[in-house]
């Protein structure tokens, strides 16, 4: 991954979990498994989610409209390796509109394994004119953390 530069971002979080790397992919290639970890799932408990063209793994889709901190939105999952790592196509409509990668790399670790959640992407006019107060790793960054916990906490309840 390339570091943030003036024309792209990344935000990078991750957590080691006291579950297989197995257990792990099943909960992300899933989208009907988001719900019970995502930290965005809560902003708007009437939210309309819509799945679409896989069950799971590469070609499930997932699309949501919510109010206004929910946004709206689109994810397909573009490449999923068993126990190792998911990869999807985000796509933000509202509050503003964007397009980003965002990739999951599990990685075995001791009894357990290291859970890595990264979002890349190019930074837009607005985030480059006000770069200066918005960070997307401020903005983002505390939602990945809010997310891994949540995931850790279902995958090592079983």
């Amino acid at each position: 991954m390339a570091p943030e530069s003036k024309d792209s971002f990344l935000v990078e979080r991750s957590l080691d979990v006291a579950a297989s790397p197995t257990t792990l992919h099943g909960l992300i290639e899933d989208f009907r498994r988001w719900p019970d970890w995502s930290p965005w799932e809560e902003l708007d408990p009437t939210m309309t989610r819509t799945y679409g063209g896989a069950d799971r793994g590469v070609g499930a889709t997932y699309s949501w409209s919510g109010n206004r901190k929910a946004g709206s939105g689109s994810m397909v999952i573009t490449e999923s390796v068993p126990g190792q790592k998911v990869v999807l196509d985000l796509a933000f409509l509202k509050p503003f509109k964007a397009e980003n990668v965002t990739t999951f790399l599990l990685e075995p670790s001791g009894d357990g394994t290291t859970v890595r959640w990264q979002m890349t992407g190019k930074k837009t006019w607005f985030f480059k004119v006000f770069g200066f107060v918005f960070s997307m790793d401020k903005m983002v960054g505390k939602d990945f953390e809010k997310g891994l916990a949540k995931l850790k906490a279902l995958a090592e309840a079983g």
